[in-house]
């Protein structure tokens, strides 16, 4: 049986996504990667959960990718052995480039899918987030951060250039320059320096975190799902919309709000003077 790489728990519409390698930091390495884009997927289409939460085991969210570990040493080879490694080196398949690129791509999906899910999300970031870790907390349409938490890109100082969409959240949420600042300088950011900036929505004492990030939620579990559906196309649309074009999309998706069994439900509790309960339909 496969290691639970990725825990999750669903709970009054509330499904929670946990990074679940504690003793790497919640580092990614490809099991993990692979069952995390599958839970992604699932979760997006899962009609029971209304909101998703991320989060990581232990004391970090995720320290990125798992570039850890120490190569195997290289045994000293003779001449024949050294010349048949070279044969083979010259000999590779031409597409070897292409599918490392492709092998990336896939395993990257996971941050498109996160970003574009139909249902609120939340990054719950606990400790440490770190390259990879800093995209999928940017994907949510929330952050909230443990006081203790540490946001920093690394990339650079790995010699790596960028994955998982770092460089499109990063901008998204901060703009171009400060985006480039983060990621090519790699300076840690704390949890209140994430809060001045706009990286994150909340700060919270780790003792509270759990319980704010929980009401938070709640709140958007309370709402009406297919209005907040409809509002986060438009909200992504926005990045990159021209306004006639979001105009477009926002009559659109007004009118088929307005057609919804909960538009209705909000009326009446208005005028009825209470809470409206909202089914998704």
């Amino acid at each position: 049986m496969a290691e639970q790489l990725v825990l999750q728990q669903l709970e009054d519409g509330i499904l929670t996504l946990t990074l679940n390698r504690p003793d790497k930091a919640n580092a990614l390495n490809p099991p993990m990667m692979r069952q995390l884009t599958t839970a992604m997927s699932e979760a997006a289409s899962n009609e029971r959960a209304r909101v998703v939460i991320v989060t990581g085991a232990g004391k970090a969210f995720c320290a990125g990718g798992d570039i850890g570990g120490k190569p195997e040493k290289k045994k000293d080879l003779s001449p024949e052995e050294a010349a048949a490694a070279a044969e083979r080196r010259a000999n590779r398949p031409a597409d070897t480039l292409v599918n490392r690129i492709k092998w990336l791509r896939d395993n990257m999906e996971t941050s498109r899918i996160l970003y574009e899910m139909p249902k609120p999300t939340i990054a719950m970031v606990n400790g440490a987030s770190a390259s990879v870790g800093l995209a999928l907390a940017g994907a949510c349409d929330f952050r909230v951060a443990s006081s203790k938490a540490v946001f920093v890109t690394s990339f650079i100082k790995a010699g790596l250039s960028g994955d998982y969409g770092a460089s499109y959240f990063l901008t998204r949420l901060l703009g171009s320059a400060k985006a480039r600042e983060l990621m090519y300088l790699s300076e840690k950011v704390s949890a209140d320096e994430a809060l001045r900036i706009g990286m994150v929505t909340k700060v919270s004492a780790p003792e509270e975190l759990y319980a704010d990030t929980m009401a938070l939620a709640n709140k958007l579990a309370a709402a009406p799902p297919i209005t907040l559906q409809l509002m986060k196309q438009n909200m992504n649309a926005a990045v990159s919309a021209s306004l006639g074009e979001q105009l477009d999309q926002e009559a659109t998706n007004m009118v088929l709000s307005s057609l919804t069994e909960d538009h209705r439900e909000a009326i009446k509790a208005f005028i009825e003077k209470r809470e409206p309960v909202f089914t998704g339909k």
